[in-house]
């Protein structure tokens, strides 16, 4: 090697012979036999002779290599190692970059959606790939802060105020992945209480009145789409969630049995659940099987369409369509079933929430409710379909209420 008291010149780098050419404070070219040229700066830390890399010639140029020179020298007066440092930056770096929130979110969702019935995944990654992503792409869960994702969440409530909740709920658990995950620092939680505009509610838009519920039966008896028509029926004859109705499957229906089991991964309690069918539920899953016969699903894609089976939205553009945006929304079905049943046919409450599926408090009234109710349900039910019948052809005004023998 060359004296390190020796400089180099900028000009004569590219003919420099093979070796080891000093510029001085530690720092040399290293000129390979493959003609590779390398800055190299050797230097002494705990008593250790070490070697630092700063690239290759000519992608970093002599000015460059003698400011990472200079840097380096700076680090070891303060009594650090620069290879050390450097390791450290890389670490760094990968972890901003591992960090980055599409990447995180897009990880989230994948671990969860194992767990998680279909539906819940599906509000989830639209709420994330639709709000959340957008907003907070360019930054990273490693240096994220809580004002970053308050300004999020507020253009979010301004634009969709029914989904900032939901985004401020993913949020909160993105960031505890991330911690988990060792891509954020311990307990450097966001503080997201009170970071959304208060905003009421309000009840899911539904038909719950005889007059409503005759105007939205006959409105949908009269659609066009056969696909979507017989899921609309087949979701306010049985008051399941619009996302269930969809994506049923002819494995899980017994049309002699008049019974659709639900497995449990597809139910939001994680709850496997019979669905009591009414004679015109039957009647309609039946008439499906004309469109999906040795399918998988009952409710066909329509064209155009790239999921397995029919798309949810595909039932609320319908009532849009109708002219229910506002009025009734696809999950109205269940508050109609729960109102309407109730009141003008005095279906029993607990045989209701039965039917819906809803959660209950306590161990025994959850095991209760997932076993028993089925007769009267099934007797509840058909009760249900012959009301909307008689709404469809306008002899429905007066029904004398329903009731079951007791248990």
């Amino acid at each position: 090697m060359a004296k390190e008291s020796g400089k180099l010149a900028a000009v004569a780098i590219k003919n420099l012979p093979r070796g080891k050419h000093a510029d001085g404070g530690g720092m040399f070219l290293h000129v390979m036999d493959s003609g590779t040229r390398a800055w190299r700066m050797k230097y002494r830390h705990g008593g250790r002779e070490k070697l630092l890399a700063f690239g290759v010639f000519p992608e970093v140029t002599l000015a460059e290599a003698r400011q990472k020179r200079t840097a380096a020298r700076a680090l070891l007066r303060e009594g650090t190692d620069p290879s050390a440092h450097k390791a450290g930056q890389r670490d760094t770096a990968k972890r901003t970059g591992d960090a980055a929130f599409p990447k995180v979110a897009a990880d989230w969702l994948a671990e969860a959606k194992p767990t998680w019935a279909p539906e819940t995944y599906r509000k989830a990654a639209y709420v994330v790939d639709t709000y959340l992503v957008p907003k907070l792409r360019r930054e990273s869960f490693a240096t994220m802060t809580t004002q970053a994702a308050v300004r999020a969440l507020v253009s979010i409530a301004e634009a969709a105020p029914s989904l900032a909740a939901k985004a401020r709920q993913y949020l909160g658990q993105m960031v505890a992945y991330a911690i988990r995950n060792g891509l954020r620092d311990d307990g450097r939680l966001l503080n997201l209480r009170g970071a959304l505009p208060r905003h009421d509610k309000g009840h899911i838009a539904a038909a719950t009145t005889p007059t409503e519920a005759q105007g939205l039966v006959r409105a949908i008896a009269a659609y066009e789409s056969p696909v979507t028509r017989a899921a609309l029926q087949l979701t306010m004859l049985t008051a399941q969630r619009p996302g269930t109705i969809v994506a049923a499957e002819w494995t899980e229906v017994d049309l002699d049995a008049a019974e659709w089991h639900i497995p449990a991964a597809k139910m939001k309690q994680r709850h496997a659940h019979v669905v009591a069918l009414p004679s015109q539920a039957v009647e309609i899953l039946r008439g499906m099987l004309a469109y999906s016969a040795g399918q998988k699903h009952v409710f066909p894609a329509l064209a155009r369409q790239k999921s397995p089976h029919l798309h949810r939205d595909s039932l609320s553009k319908a009532l849009r369509d109708l002219g229910f945006g506002g009025r009734h929304a696809t999950h109205g079905f269940r508050a109609m079933f729960r109102t309407v049943g109730r009141e003008r046919l005095g279906i029993d409450s607990d045989v209701l929430e039965a039917q819906l599926a809803h959660a209950k408090r306590g161990d025994v009234q959850k095991a209760y409710d997932r076993t028993q109710f089925l007769d009267a349900r099934r007797e509840a039910m058909q009760k249900w379909a012959d009301y909307l019948d008689q709404l469809r052809e306008g002899t429905g005004a007066n029904v004398v209420p329903f009731k079951h023998k007791a248990a």
